[in-house]
């Protein structure tokens, strides 16, 4: 007789399945913030205490909740910045720290209004030019999309707002 439950049977079963299908177990969304005019952008990266690690910010999506609307409610609530998303960005693909399959979709945005307040789960938030965040994010993926901004026309485009943070 087995230990397991017929209920954690069906989850490692649908788990294995998504894997051996390649699909990812967990789902993300996030955002490049950028702030500035053109040629002088600064990005938005934040210090998450509990893995002392700087990234870009992002989240998993809640059941149901569709991608743009993930990345935008993760960025507030991890910078305290309401943003436009201005156009989808490349997702990145990787294990996480459970070893998953992770998927995370980004969002080029610009900050609306708002201002950060430190919390638990983000503790600091430094505003900086792309060349200085690639140096201080830890991944990869992040430092690549920071990278793929670097001379793009498209991220001062948009209206200049005022933001605190």
């Amino acid at each position: 007789m087995s230990d397991i439950s017929p209920l954690a049977c069906e989850s490692m079963r649908t788990e294995w399945i998504a894997g051996r299908r390649g699909r990812p177990q967990a789902k993300a969304a996030g955002g490049v913030v950028v702030r500035g005019p053109s040629g002088s952008e600064e990005v938005a990266v934040v210090h998450r205490p509990r893995y002392d690690d700087w990234s870009l910010p992002k989240g998993k999506l809640k059941r149901w909740e569709p991608w743009k609307r993930a990345a935008l409610r993760e960025v507030e609530e991890e910078t305290g910045l309401r943003c436009e998303a201005l156009q989808e960005l490349a997702p990145a693909r990787y294990r996480d720290r459970k070893g998953r399959r992770k998927l995370v979709r980004f969002w080029l945005m610009r900050p609306m209004d708002g201002s950060f307040s430190p919390s638990s789960e983000v503790d600091e938030l430094r505003w900086m030019a792309p060349a200085d965040a690639v140096e201080l994010l830890d991944y990869d993926h992040d430092r690549d999309l920071v990278r793929s901004l670097a001379g793009a026309d498209r991220v001062g485009d948009a209206p200049e707002r005022e933001v605190t943070g």
